[in-house]
């Protein structure tokens, strides 16, 4: 019901996605993050008061300028790596596993804080039209990322149908706002935030910097700002999910993106200019209000909305309506970033081998499962709040942006080197000369932001990365000793002859899985087959073994003492004194099959437990025979009636849908 019904692997060729849908299963967080890239520029500008708020544009150009630098280095990406991996398979293959596994760590880390990041803003927006869900907020962040997780283990293509439509009303809805605030202005009627009015108190100590503490400040301002290049690789990642020709299509849905994410943050910046929009960091720090608790401090796109359509409009709550929307999509790009990523790790061995392998609707459904609680746990811990999220965030974007453009001029150099024609190589001197300059400006972005971010948080961000570099590192190490220790050479291509010394059947009493497990013992090995029962109470065990005499069974009764009434431990202690490697003893043990769930929980419970301890036991193969109950005979017979092919009164009885 929730997930629809399973694919053919076949069908894999029909959920490759148009340009169209993949711009908004990939770019809803690079286009998202224009919703709230100019407000976190505002809050830093505003420690000062509104002493800084001029250099607003100036920043803003700058962060425009690096985003069209940093598309345009990656279509280079795209074209030259078709198979997708983005920036860590191009840093695997020109740097090595060790620093490429250094940016699949932070991309996985940035991508949990993706969803995070972008779910707690859409709820803030939320809460910015519907101020009394605010006591909730943690809740409604879950239940959307719930709802996400949903929706993308439905499938590739259907996750796209399904964003595509608010992914394209929030880019027409800001366009229309910015547009309409800029013809006002352009005739004499400018709109005015309703916070135009009131004033900033400023930091202590913050209102006249000059020299480095004013260049850190501008500093700390760029790379918040730098959050609208969020979510720029992950069409790079992706690129295998495009329709043919793949890396064409990636690379103008690249173009595309990139053109939309710079007009909409420039007229949203611009906008706020025009408009006087003042944020700061605490409501009580806006001045000219007869107390803090009158103020209630709207978002930047929510102060635009009601300043250009007017407050309480249809306007200005589908602005709202559209940006929550966008905002807790934009978390999808991550959702269909990190599966793949993962794929990929765990086909090297540097992740678990479940994330490798498709689910039932042809999508990696353990990375998606992994992806969501991560993201809730942050969200549960740091309480939906943008404000403490967003210093997490960037962190391992520019580390992935600056390793992969490095990596990518090492390509152009060894193409260069083994190319003859003059105009491919004068191509290819472009693109290098593209993405050098992309390598240096984002590793100096990557810099700022280490400095600026660092002790507010980010310091949490590089622990979280290195830890995983070191959980995949030791997966890899144990895969690889695992495979050595499991190899054979020609000499041992034939399977090894074992010698079963005995078959040891417990038995708590005497019935018919009893019954079964001594057949199944003594086809096993009919000279060596011996019964053996715990006397936890002694009662129970003289009566066991004056029924064990009587019965027809040919095979004796060993009876193990209990003074502590435990079952296992003299159980597994006797068998471990039989076992002498290389010989081998059979453990045959009832498996009780129910029809149904709730069955589970009242049968096989010491038959697991046994289990678990004797297979740490050397030279014990643990032998489980079935014995089907009633009621898992009825739900055979059903399953059964209703196969496909199933004939019932000379009719076909058709295998219902699920």
């Amino acid at each position: 019901m929730l997930l629809g019904r399973a694919l053919r692997s076949r069908d894999a060729r029909t959920a490759l996605l148009p340009k169209r849908l993949a711009l908004a299963v990939f770019a809803s967080d690079p286009l998202s993050s224009v919703a709230y890239a100019t407000q976190e520029m505002l809050l830093v500008l505003s420690v000062g008061g509104l002493t800084y708020l001029y250099l607003t544009p100036w920043i803003a150009a700058v962060v425009m300028l690096l985003l069209a630098l940093v598309v345009v280095s990656y279509q280079q990406v795209v074209r030259a790596y078709p198979d997708g991996g983005g920036s860590y398979q191009v840093v695997t293959t020109n740097f090595g596993p060790s620093t490429g596994l250094a940016v699949g760590a932070a991309l996985l880390v940035d991508y949990v804080l993706t969803v995070a990041v972008s779910v707690a803003s859409g709820v803030a927006n939320i809460i910015s039209a519907l101020p009394a869900l605010h006591s909730y907020r943690v809740e409604l962040a879950v239940l959307l990322v719930v709802l996400l997780t949903l929706v993308n283990l439905r499938g590739v293509r259907e996750s796209g149908l399904a964003f595509a439509a608010p992914t394209y009303l929030f880019v027409a809805g800001i366009l229309l706002m910015c547009a309409t605030g800029l013809v006002r202005w352009a005739l004499g009627d400018a709109p005015s935030a309703e916070t135009a009015r009131y004033g900033i108190t400023p930091t202590a100590g913050d209102s006249q910097l000059v020299g480095l503490a004013m260049v850190m400040l501008v500093l700390r301002a760029f790379s918040s700002g730098c959050t609208a290049l969020t979510g720029v690789e992950a069409i790079s990642n992706g690129v295998p999910a495009f329709r043919q020709p793949k890396s064409r299509n990636a690379a103008t849905t690249l173009g595309v993106l990139a053109l939309l994410a710079i007009t909409m943050f420039a007229g949203i910046t611009a906008l706020a200019v025009i408009a006087h929009v003042h944020v700061a960091p605490d409501t009580c720090a806006l001045t000219g209000l007869p107390s803090c608790r009158d103020a209630q401090q709207r978002t930047v796109i929510a102060q635009l909305a009601a300043a250009v359509f007017g407050s309480g409009s249809a306007g200005f709550f589908y602005i709202q309506a559209v940006t929550a929307i966008v905002l807790v999509l934009a978390a999808n790009t991550a959702f269909n970033g990190f599966p793949p990523l993962a794929s990929l790790l765990a086909r090297r061995r540097f992740l678990p081998r479940q994330f490798y392998t498709r689910g039932d609707r042809l999508v990696f459904s353990n990375g998606i499962l992994i992806l969501a609680l991560a993201a809730i746990a942050l969200l549960c811990a740091f309480h939906a709040s943008v404000t403490a999220l967003i210093h997490l965030y960037i962190l391992g974007v520019f580390t992935a942006f600056t390793l992969s453009q490095a990596g990518m001029v090492r390509h152009w150099n060894r193409l260069m080197r083994s190319e003859n024609d003059s105009p491919a190589r004068r191509r290819q001197r472009t693109a290098r000369a593209v993405n050098a300059l992309g390598a240096s400006v984002t590793g100096g972005v990557l810099v700022i932001v280490l400095l600026t971010k660092f002790t507010q948080g980010a310091w949490l961000t590089v622990l979280a990365a290195t830890l995983m570099w070191l959980l995949m590192t030791a997966v890899r190490r144990h895969y690889d000793a695992t495979a050595e220790e499991l190899a054979t050479d020609d000499t041992e291509d034939r399977p090894p002859t074992l010698h079963l010394s005995h078959a040891i059947v417990p038995v708590s009493t005497l019935h018919r899985p009893t019954l079964r497990n001594l057949a199944y013992a003594l086809a096993l090995r009919p000279d060596m087959v011996e019964a053996v029962t715990v006397a936890v109470d002694h009662t129970e065990a003289h009566r066991l073994n004056e029924r064990w005499e009587r019965s027809r069974v040919d095979v004796p009764l060993k009876t193990l003492a209990s003074p502590y009434r435990e079952i296992t431990r003299p159980l597994v202690g006797y068998i471990r004194s039989l076992s002498k490697p290389p010989s081998v003893v059979a453990v045959v043990l009832p498996q009780y099959v129910t029809g149904r769930w709730w069955e589970q929980f009242l049968h096989n419970r010491s038959t697991l437990w046994l289990r678990a301890r004797l297979v740490f036991v050397p030279g014990v193969m643990v032998v489980s025979v079935p014995f089907h109950l009633s009621s898992a005979a009825r739900l055979a017979n059903r399953r059964k009636r209703y196969a496909p092919g199933a004939v019932r009164s000379g009719h076909s009885v058709p295998r219902p849908r699920t």
